[in-house]
C-alpha cells in the first residue's frame, strides 16, 4: 500500500466523516476498517417480512442539528419513532399506563423527582464543555459516584429508582460506575434530562429510512476508488518527524497525520511507537465501554397499537429494562426492539442465546400479553462480544478520571488526532457527536497541513 496525506482508522461514522471533510479539501486518505463492513456502532439487519431494523444507534434528535444536516446532504429521510398511545412501567409487578412525562412513576414522588432532576441540571450548567476539568468544584465533583451523589441527595426510594433506571438507559452502566463530574458534562453536552430522556422532541424522536448504517455507507460511496480497506486490522501507529506509519494486518500505509476514530478502550489497545504519553495512555484505560444486548422481535402486525399501546416499557422488574416500538414507517409488520443494559447485560451474556430469548419473550408477554408470545422472527446482538467495539453505546468516565486524564480525550499527540463520539463536546455519546468529532479532527489535520 503507498501513501496518502491522511490516514483514517476506523470506519464509523466519526471516521468517514473526517475522511469525507479530508478529500473535499482536495487531500488524498486512506481509511483502514478492520470489520468487513463501514458503520462502527451503527449495523442494520432485514428480517423476513422486509423490515430494516438496527441492531445498534438507531435514533436521531431535533437539537442533533449535525447529524441532521448531514442526512440532508446524503439524501437520506428519516421518519418519527411511534410515539402515540400509552407507555408502560412496570414495578413491584404492576404495571402502569401513562401518557404524560412522568414515566409512570409514583405520584408522591413525582415532585422529588423533578427536584432532583433539576438540581442535577443546574449542577450541569456549571460545566464548560471544552474543559470539564474546569467545572467549579471539578475535584469535588469528579471524585463521587452519581450513586453516592443521589443518596445523598435524595431519601426518597422511588426518585432514586427513577435515576438509576435512567442511568441505565442512557450510558449502559449502573450509578456507581460512572463520576458525578461525567454524568454533568454528559447532560451539558445534550442539552438537558428532557432531551435525553425524551421520545417526540428528544433524541429519540427520528429514526433513518433504511436503517442509520445507511449513513457510512453513503459516506464511503463518495471516497475515491481504492481510498477504504475493509478487513484491515490496524496493530501499530508509528510516529517519525516526517509523518505516520500505521500497520495493518495486510500491510502498511504512510501519511503525513493519522485519525485515529475508535472508542477509546480500543485506540488503546493499538501499539504506538514512541508510546502515547503518560495522560493518554491512562486516560485510555479509564474509558470502559458501556453493556448492552439489543434484540429485536419481529410479528406480522404491530399489535400492540390496537391495544392503544406505544411500544415504550420501562421495567424495573425485569432484566430487558426497555422496549420501543421499532416497525416499519408503514405500519406494515411489527417489531419491538429492547435492550438488557448494564448489570442486566452482564447477567443475560452469562445465560446461553435460547435462554436470553426465553427471556425476551416472557418479558414481552407480560407487556403486551399473549400476542407476543410467538414472534416469527428474533435476532440480538451483544455489543459487549463484539471484538471491534468491546461494548456499547459509549465509554464512561468512573470517579476522579475526567479531573486526571480528562485533557488527553481529544488532545493530538504529535501527528495523531483523536475522533469519536466519546470525543464530542456538542452531543456526546450520538451520532450527532461522531459527526462533530469527524468534522473536528479533519479540520486538524487540514489545519496543520495547510
Amino acid at each position: 500500500m503507498g501513501n496518502a496525506d491522511v490516514i483514517v482508522v476506523g470506519a464509523g461514522i466519526a471516521g468517514l466523516t473526517a475522511a469525507r471533510e479530508v478529500t473535499g479539501a482536495g487531500r488524498s486518505v486512506q481509511v483502514l476498517e478492520a470489520r468487513h463492513r463501514v458503520g462502527g456502532r451503527t449495523t442494520g439487519d432485514t428480517l423476513g417480512t422486509g423490515a430494516v431494523v438496527e441492531m445498534g444507534g438507531q435514533w436521531v434528535g431535533p437539537q442533533q442539528t449535525e447529524v441532521l444536516a448531514l442526512l440532508d446532504e446524503l439524501g437520506l429521510a428519516t421518519f418519527p419513532t411511534y410515539d402515540e398511545g400509552h407507555h408502560l412501567t412496570i414495578r413491584d409487578g404492576t404495571i402502569t399506563r401513562y401518557r404524560d412525562q412522568t414515566f409512570g412513576m409514583p405520584e408522591a414522588s413525582l415532585p422529588e423527582i423533578a427536584r432532583v432532576g433539576e438540581e442535577l441540571e443546574s449542577l450541569a450548567a456549571s460545566v464548560p464543555l471544552s474543559a470539564p476539568w474546569l467545572t467549579p468544584d471539578a475535584l469535588a465533583l469528579d471524585r463521587q459516584t452519581f450513586a453516592a451523589w443521589l443518596a445523598a441527595t435524595t431519601d426518597d426510594p422511588e426518585a432514586a429508582r427513577f435515576f438509576h433506571l435512567l442511568t441505565e438507559a442512557l450510558f449502559s452502566a449502573e450509578p456507581w460506575e460512572l463520576a458525578l463530574l461525567h454524568v454533568l458534562f454528559y447532560v451539558r453536552s445534550n442539552g438537558s434530562l428532557d432531551n435525553l430522556a425524551a421520545t417526540t422532541g428528544g433524541n429519540q424522536e427520528a429514526r433513518v429510512v433504511g436503517g442509520s448504517h445507511r449513513i457510512s455507507e453513503r459516506l464511503a460511496e463518495q471516497l475515491p476508488p481504492g481510498s477504504l480497506q475493509l478487513d484491515a486490522a490496524v496493530s501499530v501507529v508509528r510516529q517519525r518527524d516526517g509523518g505516520v506509519t500505521v500497520t495493518y494486518d495486510r500491510g502498511e500505509v504512510s501519511a503525513a497525520r493519522v485519525i485515529v476514530a475508535l472508542p477509546p478502550t480500543l485506540a488503546g489497545r493499538l501499539r504506538y511507537d514512541p508510546p502515547m504519553p503518560a495522560p493518554r495512555d491512562g486516560l485510555t484505560q479509564q474509558l470502559p465501554m458501556g453493556c448492552v444486548i439489543k434484540i429485536q422481535a419481529g410479528y406480522p402486525t404491530p399489535f400492540w397499537r390496537e391495544a392503544g399501546l406505544s411500544g415504550q416499557v420501562l421495567s424495573c422488574d425485569d432484566l430487558l429494562g426497555f422496549t420501543f416500538d421499532n416497525s416499519p414507517p408503514d405500519g406494515s409488520s411489527g417489531v419491538l426492539t429492547g435492550f438488557f443494559e448494564g448489570a442486566h447485560a452482564r447477567q443475560a451474556a452469562e445465560l446461553t442465546a435460547d435462554r436470553r430469548r426465553e427471556l425476551v419473550v416472557d418479558s414481552l408477554v407480560r407487556f403486551f400479553g399473549d400476542a407476543a408470545a410467538e414472534p416469527i422472527e428474533y435476532v440480538e446482538l451483544d455489543w459487549m462480544a463484539e471484538e471491534h467495539t468491546r461494548g456499547c453505546y459509549g465509554g464512561r468516565l468512573g470517579a476522579g478520571a475526567w479531573t486526571a486524564y480528562g485533557e488527553a480525550l481529544a488532545a493530538p499527540v504529535g501527528r495523531i488526532h483523536w475522533a469519536g463520539a466519546e470525543t464530542a463536546e456538542v452531543s456526546n455519546g450520538y451520532m450527532d457527536g461522531a459527526v462533530r468529532s469527524g468534522r473536528r479532527a479533519a479540520a486538524e489535520v487540514l489545519a496543520a497541513n495547510a
